[in-house]
């Protein structure tokens, strides 16, 4: 009887493994952001270039004329520009902004920069991405090697988590790339 018992239970045990139960994936939110209409800024500085109308310019905290923030209420982030007229030091400015983007190296995944040309506005310099969870996203430096040098930086107002910030930093490095391809010395 006993070996009845434990062959029932072994064929039964065996019978009621047919499906495999398995743990769902882990789910991202399908975020979906507007699509970007852009407007010629208004700033009476050296430079105009084309910015998102989400967006709204406002004077640095800092009060140097012509160092802006782009802000965008939606994403709850800022790109923040600064401009400095070259003066036989750009040796040093680009120094300056070939450090900043490996100051984030402690929390980045990896940071990779890309050369920009751009002859017929006369404007060069690079965009570099950085992944992982890092304090900005996303860094550019522009100059003409003559008279004008900006800087741009895209910083969100909270704790840096990439897997969180992934879609809204790279609808916004878009926005980044873009100012820099619409960039214009006056």
């Amino acid at each position: 009887m006993k070996k009845l018992i434990a062959s029932l239970f072994v064929v039964v045990l065996f019978a009621s493994c047919k499906d495999e139960v398995r743990p769902k994936p882990p789910a991202f939110l399908a975020l979906e952001y507007p699509e970007a209409v852009y407007v010629t800024d208004t700033l009476d500085c050296p430079y105009h270039f084309e910015n998102n109308n989400l967006a709204t310019i406002s004077l640095g905290k800092t009060k140097v004329p012509c160092w802006v923030n782009i802000e965008y209420p939606l994403l709850d982030a800022a790109i923040f520009i600064t401009y400095q007229e070259v003066n036989n030091n750009l040796d040093s400015l680009l120094a300056d902004a070939q450090k900043l983007p490996l100051q984030h190296t402690i929390k980045a995944d990896f940071i990779e920069g890309d050369i920009y040309v751009n002859p017929v506005h006369k404007t060069y310099g690079m965009f570099y991405e950085i992944d992982g969870d890092a304090a900005s996203q996303a860094q550019f430096y522009v100059t003409d090697s003559v008279k004008h040098f900006m800087t741009g930086s895209l910083y969100f107002n909270q704790k840096p988590n990439f897997d969180s910030i992934m879609p809204a930093a790279a609808y916004l490095k878009k926005d980044m790339k873009h100012l820099m391809e619409t960039l214009q010395w006056k």
